[in-house]
């Protein structure tokens, strides 16, 4: 059996783009985990996906043998890759829960970033030892002496404490392995008592069902014992049990301390959550570990294909995502626009794109994508509480006594130039100002209460460009409040295009309004008859563009005679638009149907 006191189980947190899976890189080299000719950039980062655009996904989880010098002896260190990104925050909390320990990287370049202080959290809140590093010390632009500062006064350390590293040339990565040695602790857990895992990640496999990445934290789990998911209350056998390192590697038992996977031939991901416990069926625990829970999609949209023949093949490729991704939801829903799709619940605009970009490059599919919205909470005239996830599913509005929205609490840092702008945008979005603190002489951390629905859309992508591209961003779920909002329907032709529908502040709506219709006004094609664009509000309509037809010169061939003969060949023509107006439709470019992503309704 594995001395526990040889075993240190660590994460890396960090920003987006600090550095994190190119650290996990030099581990993995200087440990001699990955020979150097089998070595890749971001070697954890399997998705092609993930190797583009230099950010985690999904969580990885290898076993590195480290032989330290000073002593001797050869240490398990569990290496625990997480996500960076906001929309991941409960993978994120769930990998840290398997950990003792954290190395917390952050950027000489760029300090301290919103989702660098989250990680900061997490990492605190399951009492983990966070190392200090800042990486990328060998830029001409690197900041390390207002960064160390930073660091330190966050943490509340001296800054002889941080590590200064480069990533890229594997300087200073020893350091970390021996502050990982001494200074974080070896994981508790009791070998003989009952079986408690934790399944901090899973993964689908074609040929053995679903992968569950679990840490144990007590008793031991071994291959031909029946186990029991106790959040889900689902029980199957383990088919096999083994660690990465960083290929599979079979194992007869794991035990209290230990990461590894379990294969138990499971073919539904849904039946193994994130954050749920194993016990055994024999001698089960009567404690389920804490911290589980479902993960809630945020953000909701309609994903169509643009050729109609594709649905089946959307449906083939949603089923195939939805199996490595139990956060991703799908209903089939119908639209006269757009044809049939699919409604799908995404974490957040970032799972979004990915889930969208995976469609398109992985099974070669061209999606249209409508209106990313909330989840409303809507109280009806007979006190019935419903939760509607797409506009065209409000009621009437006098048959409402309340709308209620969802709210984040958001954390901003900027430089302390921006503090005007930033707030400004902040109230712009209706944004109820919480806190705010230097946390260093030139950064400033501004907190917020904001509605989601204000953010999905463009607040990031007007954040930064209001900062230069030095603010950043972080949010977490924070409650349901009542707004005073409406439903603002589009019509094209005299027809509602549901696709088109929002849900705005009744201040805004007029505004709204306006935008919408006048971009719809460049972008849809120009017709042989009139097109009327029209935003509604219930019956009453606030904002109207009109697309003049092509007009055909009918007259040209007359010469001469009298005045009549011009205006009964123009009467003609009248009367066959006015008919072609009543039959004909208007085909919507897709562009029509993501033109509320660049409203400009903040002047």
């Amino acid at each position: 059996m594995i001395d526990r006191k040889l075993i240190r189980n660590f994460s890396i947190i960090a920003h987006i783009d600090h550095g994190k899976s190119t650290l996990a890189d030099r581990i993995l080299e200087i440990t001699e985990t990955v020979k150097r000719r089998e070595m890749l950039d971001q070697f954890l980062d399997d998705m092609e996906l993930e190797r583009e655009r230099g950010i985690t996904i999904k969580a990885h989880a290898v076993r590195v043998l480290y032989n330290r010098k000073l002593d001797g002896m050869q240490y398990i260190l569990n290496l625990i890759d997480t996500p960076g990104h906001v929309d991941f925050s409960y993978e994120v909390s769930r990998s840290l829960a398997a950990c003792e320990g954290a190395v917390l990287v952050v950027d000489a370049t760029q300090g301290i970033q919103a989702q660098t202080l989250a990680s900061v959290y997490l990492a605190t809140n399951n009492n983990l030892e966070i190392i200090p590093v800042i990486n990328k010390i060998d830029l001409k632009s690197a900041r390390i002496k207002e960064v160390s500062a930073e660091l330190s006064s966050i943490l509340g350390i001296n800054e002889e404490e941080i590590l200064k590293v480069s990533a890229k040339t594997g300087y200073g990565v020893e350091d970390i392995l021996e502050r990982i040695v001494t200074g974080v602790p070896y994981p508790e857990g009791d070998p003989d008592s009952p079986l408690q895992a934790l399944v901090f990640d899973s993964k689908y496999n074609p040929y053995r069902g679903v992968v569950a990445l679990i840490r144990v934290v007590n008793g031991v789990i071994r291959t031909g014992s029946t186990i029991k998911f106790m959040g889900e209350n689902f029980i199957s056998e383990v088919e096999e049990v083994g660690v990465y390192g960083p290929g599979m590697i079979k194992k007869d038992s794991l035990t209290a301390g230990e990461v590894g996977y379990i294969i138990t031939g499971i073919k539904e991901i849904g039946n193994i959550m994130v954050g749920d416990t194993i016990t055994s069926l024999k001698n089960p625990s009567q404690k389920i570990l804490p911290g589980y829970k479902k993960p809630k999609p945020m953000v909701y949209s309609g994903l169509f294909p643009a050729e109609g023949g594709d649905y089946e093949n959307l449906r083939d490729a949603l089923g195939k995502l939805s199996l490595n991704d139990s956060s991703l939801e799908f209903t089939p829903e119908s639209s006269s626009a757009l044809g049939f799709g699919f409604r799908c619940g995404f974490l957040g605009l970032l799972h979004m794109e990915i889930i969208r970009e995976r469609l398109e490059r992985e099974y070669k599919l061209k999606i249209i994508t409508s209106a990313p919205t909330v989840v409303y909470r809507l109280t009806k005239s007979d006190n019935s509480v419903i939760e509607v996830k797409r506009p065209s599913d409000f009621p009437e509005q006098e048959k409402l006594i309340k709308i209620e929205e969802p709210y984040v609490y958001a954390t901003i840092i900027t430089p302390k130039e921006y503090i005007g702008d930033v707030m400004k945008l902040a109230n712009l979005k209706r944004g109820e100002f919480k806190d705010m603190q230097y946390i260093s002489p030139e950064r400033v951390e501004i907190k917020y209460a904001l509605p989601l629905s204000e953010i999905i859309v463009d607040f990031f992508n007007l954040l930064k460009s209001i900062t230069s591209g030095f603010a950043s961003l972080d949010y977490e779920p924070l409650e349901y409040r009542e707004a005073d909002l409406v439903k603002l329907d589009i019509l094209i032709a005299g027809e509602r295009i549901d696709e088109l529908s929002t849900i705005v502040h009744r201040e805004k709506a007029y505004q709204v309004a306006r935008e919408i219709t006048e971009k719809l006004r460049k972008i849809v094609p120009r017709q042989n008859f009139e097109v009327a664009i029209q935003a509604a509000i219930g019956k009453r309509v606030i904002a109207k563009e009109r697309i003049a037809p092509y007009r055909k010169d009918v007259t040209a061939g007359l010469y001469g005679g009298d005045i009549t003969r011009k205006r009964k060949v123009l009467e003609k023509q009248k009367m066959g638009k006015k008919k072609m107006k009543k039959i004909g439709r208007v085909e919507l470019p897709e562009e029509a149907f993501m033109s509320f992503y660049k409203l400009d309704i903040n002047k």
